[in-house]
């Protein structure tokens, strides 16, 4: 979808410009507002020169403040890309956290029910390894019971 274009009469340094674009008005008059003052101190701060000299001056400093907004905007980009992967990396590390948990978790219930509250689990690869034996006799008694039948 193309944007809709607008005509906008501006007077800046006393000399009337018809703009086309599409800006709203109030960003037009604030872009003029600013060029225009922008020009008086320009104008100033060197009474000698002409406005063509203020307006090729004031054209370097508006090309030189959009190159450092634009250095800016790419540093914040990367940042922000930044932020991204490491966002990614602490909801990986979270879910981690949370698969041990509940392995933990597990083991834990796994020893009450066999009645041996007193064994510590010392880390999340002893807790599995509490799991993997449990299963393995889940596996025996199956398989013995099969055999029975």
């Amino acid at each position: 979808m193309v944007a809709e274009r607008k005509r906008y009469k501006a007077v800046i340094a006393n000399r009337s410009y018809t703009i086309i674009g599409n800006k709203s008005s109030q960003h037009m008059n604030l872009v003029t507002k600013l060029v225009n003052e922008q020009l008086s101190e320009i104008k100033m701060i060197s009474p000698q020169i002409n406005d063509e000299q203020a307006a090729i001056l004031l054209a370097v400093n508006a090309v030189s403040d959009q190159v450092d907004k634009q250095a800016e905007v790419l540093r914040l980009q990367k940042e922000v890309q930044e932020l991204r992967e490491k966002t990614v990396r602490i909801v990986e590390l979270e879910n981690r956290v949370k698969r041990i948990e509940t392995i933990e978790s597990e083991a834990r219930k796994y020893l009450a029910e066999q009645g041996q509250t007193d064994v510590k689990i010392k880390n999340h690869v002893h807790a599995q390894q509490i799991l993997n034996e449990a299963r393995k006799e889940q596996i025996k008694q199956k398989t013995s019971l099969d055999r029975k039948d």
